[in-house]
């Protein structure tokens, strides 16, 4: 069997089954070095500092670049130090599209670039049908910017869609497809340019290590200059850092398929339950994005969902302090089932509803996280 034959998930456990030439080692070693020697010739061995390239790092990025079928990918000190690193190549006149409702910490960075250096942002509603190709200005528009799924309505943007729609404009297709990892949805194979995760959730799924991720369709020159950025920024993952990723995206397919049944289980359970406005997973047939969520995601339909709760948001943050096995508490990829109130999380700017409950959902049994929520729901 040639590499290229492997499926996602013999890549994934083997980690790209890279031994170590040394000693022979089935895990790899971490290389904590800052700085490396030059040679008889004072030639570098290809590295020379850590900021540029570290081999930890490296070997992180191949697996990343095989598993998301990309030419090349980077890995960053943390998913948002990865999206300031995309957007820092937007200069003042640029045009951004990006949905009303998505990732509070992104939105924040592009209103802080549309205030301090004159980008223009414009949010479109990712439930309304044809808001994506209103808001894209053809000539104008430079980054169309979405999530697979939108945090935390999980709206379903059609990724194949979009990329038609930015291709018309001239404008490049990032993803943000941290909810939705390549065990279920590869964005580049869908017509994505660049495609993102907070390697802090899924990919490295353990809730023990901040990191981010970018992957390239092609490796041009906004490529190089994302590249350049990193260094001059230093937002480089560390070497331990880089070792936790590769060790938690070992079992990445594995822990996704658990909590993605578990988190279709708990959406089944609790629609249409008195005291429940809705659920909001694209694993249910009743959602308005289901059928776009069943041919784009191939690997089951996530582990994220929200419930809009009666009462209001006291409602809803009572019910978020009063489980036993859902951690209040923000993140989401992990093991551990997680809730939280998300517009207190958000702030004042947020766009989500008072009453909405996050819900990250883990490997823990269904019933039992079932049960916690009943109880709490009493």
């Amino acid at each position: 069997m040639t590499r290229n034959e492997r499926s996602l998930e013999t890549l994934l456990a083997q980690g790209a089954r890279f031994l170590d030439r040394e000693t022979g080692a089935v895990v790899p070693p971490i290389h904590s070095a800052t700085t490396y020697a030059r040679d008889d010739r004072y030639e570098t061995t290809g590295y020379t500092y850590s900021r540029d390239a570290n081999p930890t790092a490296a070997h992180v990025e191949e697996v990343l670049a095989e598993l998301e079928g990309a030419e090349d990918a980077l890995v960053f000190s943390s998913g948002m130090a990865a999206v300031a690193t995309f957007f820092d190549s937007l200069g003042a006149g640029d045009h951004v599209v990006a949905p009303r409702v998505m990732y509070h910490g992104a939105a924040d960075l592009l209103r802080r670039l549309a205030e301090r250096r004159g980008v223009e942002v414009g949010f479109f509603d990712a439930s309304e049908p044809g808001a994506l190709e209103a808001a894209v200005q053809p000539g104008r528009t430079s980054v169309v910017w979405v999530e697979t799924c939108v945090n935390p309505t999980w709206d379903v943007i059609d990724v194949r869609a979009a990329a038609g729609v930015a291709r018309d404009a001239g404008a490049v297709l990032g993803v943000d497809a941290t909810a939705t990892p390549p065990v279920t949805l590869r964005a580049l194979d869908l017509g994505a340019d660049i495609v993102f995760h907070s390697a802090t959730k899924y990919l490295g799924g353990h809730s023990d290590l901040l990191a981010g991720v970018l992957a390239t369709r092609v490796a041009d020159e906004r490529w190089e200059e994302i590249g350049a950025a990193r260094r001059r920024m230093g937002g480089v993952l560390g070497a331990f850092e880089a070792w936790l990723l590769l060790r938690g995206m070992r079992t990445l397919h594995l822990r996704y398929e658990r909590q993605a049944a578990n988190a279709l289980a708990i959406a089944r359970h609790f629609e249409g339950r008195a005291g429940i406005e809705a659920v909001l997973y694209p694993g249910l047939e009743s959602h308005a994005g289901h059928e776009t969520a069943k041919r784009q995601m191939t690997g089951g339909f996530g582990a994220m969902l929200s419930l809009l709760v009666e009462g209001g948001a006291d409602a809803a943050r009572r019910i978020a302090t009063r489980t036993r096995l859902f951690v209040p508490a923000t993140s989401l990829g992990g093991v551990e089932s997680l809730i939280e109130h998300r517009a207190t999380v958000e702030g004042p700017l947020s766009a989500v509803p008072a009453n909405l409950l996050r819900l990250s959902v883990g490997i823990e049994r269904a019933d039992e996280l079932i049960a916690d929520l009943e109880q709490a729901l009493d």
